[in-house]
């Protein structure tokens, strides 16, 4: 019997813990999901790993049907809750054409034995795997760039190739998300009113304008850069800068309002800065902006 059929065998297990008419409907779920992608006989499949006694999460794997023997590749583990592996499985590979199968663990057909261990190089004694999560170039370059000595590293480079390809998947959805132009919300020059505005990211930086030295002391007056979206995921920047001033460079005194990404702010009014784009999304700064009093 061959990796295809124990496969096929393997799949839709029972879920321990999980009540039958919750199985029911998460498989018809995933039946949907992959309703419209390739076989996993013609390009492969990422694979939902049941827990076992070496690992109590659910786990995330590659089939392929490049590799000519020990096809089942680990990519990392995801949660004990099937629920919520699920749901970062299909995050990470929605754009993906392959789809997503859950099935037992097999110890025997889920072990590297070594193969994908990097030999050589700044990543000696660390797994492909591994290198997929901290340098995907690097990777890549073991894909296509290596050269292959031994018959051993013709197979590690193979599954490099897959891991590369892995790699490809998940920057699927980032490429896709880029893609979505937000929208500006104005001109330049016109007033706002009443924005409900989400935290994305938050960068700190001294003024150096007002960033001086009394005597011997520093003080650090800091400015928050704010990345937000609005309720349709248009983005939008803004600053605040810091009236008080802090000793410790790139910190913010303990009398100013540190913004945390996730923050909503609600907005009474603001007015368009400026307009631009950065590849290919828009952006509206915002300044002159009064909060809410909530």
């Amino acid at each position: 019997m061959d990796e295809v059929e124990i496969l096929s065998i393997m799949t839709n297990p029972n879920l321990p813990g999980v009540p039958q008419s919750e199985q029911i409907i998460l498989y018809d779920k995933l039946k949907q999901y992959n309703s419209n992608r390739i076989s996993f006989k013609e390009g492969g499949v990422y694979l939902v790993v049941l827990p076992h006694a070496s690992n109590p999460n659910y786990s995330l794997w590659a089939y392929s049907p490049l590799i000519e023997k020990g096809k089942i590749l680990f990519i990392c583990d995801l949660s004990f809750n099937i629920s919520i592996a699920m749901r970062m499985a299909s995050m990470m590979f929605y754009y993906s054409k392959l789809g997503i199968a859950i099935t037992d663990y097999n110890e025997k057909r889920m072990q590297s034995n070594g193969d994908d261990l990097i030999a050589f190089g700044k990543y000696h004694g660390h797994f492909l795997y591994e290198i997929l999560k901290i340098d995907p170039a690097y990777l890549s370059w073991i894909a296509y760039k290596y050269i292959p000595k031994i018959p051993k590293q013709e197979r590690f480079v193979m599954i490099a190739q897959v891991y590369h390809q892995v790699h490809l998947d998940m920057m699927l959805r980032k490429i896709k998300e880029r893609e979505y132009t937000s929208q500006f919300l104005g001109k330049v020059g016109e007033k706002l009113r009443d924005l409900r505005l989400k935290v994305k990211k938050v960068r700190l930086a001294d003024n150096p304008y007002k960033t001086a030295y009394e005597g011997s002391v520093a003080k650090f007056y800091v400015i928050q850069y704010l990345q937000l979206t609005d309720r349709l995921g248009n983005k939008i920047t803004t600053n605040f800068y810091s009236k008080n001033a802090s000793y410790v460079s790139g910190t913010l005194s303990p009398f100013e309002h540190a913004y945390r990404q996730g923050e909503i702010l609600f907005i009474d009014s603001a007015i368009i800065a400026r307009t631009y784009e950065n590849y290919g999304v828009k952006y509206t700064k915002l300044y002159h902006i009064k909060l809410k009093l909530i």
